[in-house]
């Protein structure tokens, strides 16, 4: 996924809590354990803003298509009003 974070951003120390034997064997496979958590927490990031722009869409969709129906057919309700 394309990050959407500037590799030039300001950088602060952070406190993780974290599994020790997994921070361990992920420490043998990269020099760079901040740069990998950085990637998938942007990666992260994207997923879900992507996620909710789609769940928004689709709810748009719905709103729009609902009230498609509405103006063909009316209101349920209107056959029972008594305005």
């Amino acid at each position: 996924m394309k990050s959407m974070q500037s590799n030039q951003a300001r950088k602060r120390a952070v406190n993780l809590t974290l599994n020790e034997d997994l921070v361990s064997q992920a420490k043998g496979m990269t020099t760079n354990l901040s740069g990998v958590v950085e990637q998938l927490l942007s990666d992260y990031v994207v997923k879900q803003n992507n996620a909710r722009q789609e769940k928004l869409h689709n709810a748009d969709a719905a709103a729009q298509a609902w009230n498609a129906f509405n103006e063909r057919s009316g209101s349920f309700a209107d056959e029972h009003s008594t305005l």
